[in-house]
């Protein structure tokens, strides 16, 4: 019995151990460097504790941080031309998958089993390849002598030039975050129960009223966690910009990746990181809500 509860409390403890290592320190990490100073030296910053100085090292070590790197994120229009661009294009990609991904789910739910599966199977599908390589078909597909263009010359109509264009970089979040979108919501649709619209129609409702009245407000738990499920994400998206965006793009995911490897400003870096995962905390509590809906509602 002893050793079934010793087995019993480390499998409790293990997820708190993996989070530890692989979140917490790293945080930590990247907190202390956003506290400190660019500096020419490898690494690229100050201070660092002189372990051989003992306790008095590790004092001076902590008098030397500072809130200077924050204070350049608020005076830079750089940084907060990205922040405010990868706000908008989360929030505005958000929008568009909610108008196309309700209809795909409203009408996976209404289809019969045998279909219904079908085309669940046809949103998943796209997780089986890689990321990166469905990014690379899209530049394929929208490159000026791409696909696009040449089924536009096949039907009279001129080339359109959406390649590193903002345009892009919606049509790359759309195709990449719509099953996100989709599932959340055909999760909460699929389980509603057919007899609340008959109920609806016997009151006088039309199929139009019944589905505002009845349909959408019951749905409201899933297009909360779809939208949290894929604005989380883009905020901080790093690929689908620096890929399909021009070389003006301005981006949190980009800025964070120019200003580590390219500028060599890492407390700049670990400064934009902070910002963006502390405007993120709000959106992932809400998330955590919301699946608990879920889960409460599925019970």
């Amino acid at each position: 019995m002893s050793a079934r509860r010793d087995r019993t409390g480390l499998a409790a403890i293990a997820p708190f151990l993996w989070l530890g290592v692989f979140f917490l320190f790293p945080f930590l990490l990247v907190a202390k460097l956003s506290l400190s100073d660019t500096a020419l030296a490898m690494p690229p910053y100050a201070p660092r504790i002189d372990w051989a100085l003992g306790m008095a090292g590790l004092r001076a070590f902590l008098a030397a941080l500072d809130l200077q790197t924050y204070g350049r994120l608020t005076s830079d229009h750089l940084y907060v031309a990205a922040y405010l661009s990868s706000l908008r294009f989360a929030a505005v990609a958000t929008a568009i998958l909610l108008l196309l991904g309700y209809p795909m789910a409203y009408a996976m739910a209404r289809c019969s089993p045998a279909v219904r599966q079908a085309l669940l199977m046809a949103v998943i599908l796209p997780f089986w390849t890689s990321f990166l390589i469905r990014v690379y078909a899209l530049i394929g597909i929208l490159k000026p002598e791409g696909l696009l263009n040449a089924v536009l010359a096949a039907v009279g109509l001129g080339p359109v030039a959406l390649l590193n264009t903002d345009a892009a970089i919606y049509i790359g979040l759309v195709y990449a975050y719509l099953p996100f979108m989709v599932l959340p919501l055909y999760a909460v649709l699929e389980r509603q129960h057919h007899d609340l619209l008959e109920a609806a129609a016997d009151l006088g409702c039309t199929p139009l009223q019944a589905f505002w009245r009845v349909t959408f407000p019951l749905s409201l738990p899933g297009v909360g966690a779809g939208a949290l499920l894929c604005f989380i994400p883009m905020v901080g998206e790093f690929v689908i910009p620096d890929l399909l965006g021009g070389s003006g793009t301005l981006m949190l995911g980009k800025t964070i990746w120019t200003e580590f490897f390219a500028n060599r400003d890492w407390p700049a870096a670990s400064a934009v990181a902070i910002a963006l995962l502390a405007t993120l905390v709000v959106p992932i509590a809400l998330y955590q809500r919301q699946q608990a809906k879920l889960i409460g509602g599925a019970r």
